[in-house]
């Protein structure tokens, strides 16, 4: 008798090409995208006190580092492509981990690369002293989107090199403001006790541009397939690129308050970096500036298109959607048909929408939601895979997990409370159409069950 294989330990087609420097640069090109050279200004104008802003970024870099380390731990557990949907479906179960893909692979992911594509289409206009019309910032964006999508058809070790250029860019980028603020831009530490009363609402809504920010690390445990060595090196890439993380924004916005007080930096409404490198080495220091946050938003483009399509990927390995989606290209062996259905439906969305801000709220709480249940897996399979052995374990566990659950839910039921004051009830449209995928992933399988 020939006895079936169970789905989820099928062997998959991926290289494991992508090394220390390739994957921290990916948590890193990922995350740092075009947040922390956009958000402070919002963020100076809705909480005008540099002490709560620089505590709202101190404390969501804590949570964010503690819910890395437990991912660092389900990453070196389970090395394989997919990351948090494969971490949902060993702890929860399939329904669990088919409603965080189903909302991944149809809207949350080809959202953010639309949206970044277009951020980087209107940068780069700024850039170059272009006036950014509608048909003109959809050409460059579609443009990003095909060129990148076809660089990462071509090999993970393509998307990497792409994702370290870039990162170096960024984060010497970061480096240069931060060093260059307090050696050269003659400000004061002053500025840190100056301020007004913040507002509930206000501080709210801080927390969701602070969280937006910081939101895109757990992508990198998407290409734990790929990883060489992936036991030793996981903990290592999610624990350095986290740390690079945090102090650079930290680090960046204690420069911006050094400079400014919150006031000032309340009226930045261009690229602050700009407002700031400008100030300190003049037109073509802002320049230059300008040039490495197009570079920026870039390479967390191409970190999107290289990790996001190993969801979709894996779904198909479990049979969870269709199973083209699963297929991996015989020469580079890339999920070249996950990769170019996400690039397509990004391009649609391009296309046809026109307020990314809107959309991303959305789904800013559904994605820290699933992240919430997805470090929670830890304390699950510390019980159903006891055995298993663990190359790496959360340190002060349980307290560091827990630490990354209860501030996260926090932040979530803040960002929840905050938009619904303002009459946004996108978050709530978000969770329900979450939701909605447990009678999906029922009907699919009544589907696939039927002759």
């Amino acid at each position: 008798m020939i006895s079936a294989t169970p789905v989820h330990s099928q062997a998959h087609d991926l290289r494991r090409v992508i090394g220390l420097a390739g994957g921290t640069a990916l948590i890193v090109g990922i995350t740092i995208g075009s947040g922390i050279f956009r958000t402070p200004p919002t963020i100076a104008g809705l909480v005008p006190s540099a002490l709560v802003i620089m505590g709202l970024w101190t404390a969501f870099g804590l949570i964010s580092i503690c819910g890395a380390l437990a991912v660092a731990e389900l990453s070196s557990l389970l090395p394989q492509p997919g990351g948090v949907y494969v971490f949902l479906r060993e702890a929860y179960g399939d329904a669990a981990a088919f409603v965080f893909g189903w909302l991944y692979v149809l809207v949350t992911t080809p959202t953010t690369v639309a949206a970044l594509s277009v951020v980087f289409a209107e940068f780069l206009l700024n850039l170059l002293g272009r006036s950014a019309g509608a048909a003109t910032v959809q050409m460059i964006a579609l443009a990003a989107i095909i060129t990148l999508t076809c660089a990462n058809v071509l090999g993970a070790r393509v998307g990497a090199a792409v994702s370290e250029v870039t990162t170096l860019v960024k984060v010497t980028a970061l480096a240069t403001i931060i060093l260059g603020a307090f050696l050269l831009g003659g400000g004061s530490l002053a500025h840190l006790t100056e301020g007004g009363a913040v507002q509930g609402g206000g501080l709210a809504r801080a927390v969701a541009a602070v969280i937006w920010t910081y939101d895109g690390w757990i992508a990198v445990s998407m290409i734990a397939g790929e990883v060489v060595a992936p036991e030793r090196l996981m903990k290592r890439i999610i624990i350095v690129g986290m740390l690079v993380i945090v102090t650079l924004y930290i680090g960046a916005n204690l420069a911006y308050v050094y400079l400014m007080p919150v006031s000032i930096m309340a009226q930045q409404k261009e690229a602050i970096a700009r407002t700031v490198m400008t100030a300190i080495a003049g037109p073509t220091g802002g320049a230059v500036i300008m040039l490495a946050i197009v570079t920026s938003v870039f390479g967390a483009l191409n970190g999107n298109l290289l990790a996001k399509p190993r969801v979709p990927y894996a779904m198909a390995r479990d049979g969870l959607i269709f199973s083209f989606l699963g297929k991996t290209h015989p020469r580079w062996a890339t999920p070249w048909a996950a990769l170019v259905i996400q690039g397509a439906v990004a391009i649609i969305m391009v296309l046809v929408l026109r307020d990314f801000d809107t959309l991303t709220t959305y789904f800013v709480v559904v994605e820290w939601a699933a992240l919430i249940f997805a470090v929670g897996a830890v304390f699950v399979l510390r019980r159903k895979m006891a055995e298993r052995p663990r190359p790496f374990r959360t340190p002060a566990y349980p307290w560091v997990p827990l630490l990354f659950v209860c501030g996260t839910v926090v932040g979530v039921s803040a960002i929840v409370w905050g938009q619904i004051q303002v009459g946004n009830f996108s978050p709530i449209y978000g969770l329900a159409i979450a939701a909605a995928g447990f009678p999906v992933h029922h009907l699919w399988k009544r589907l696939k069950r039927s002759p």
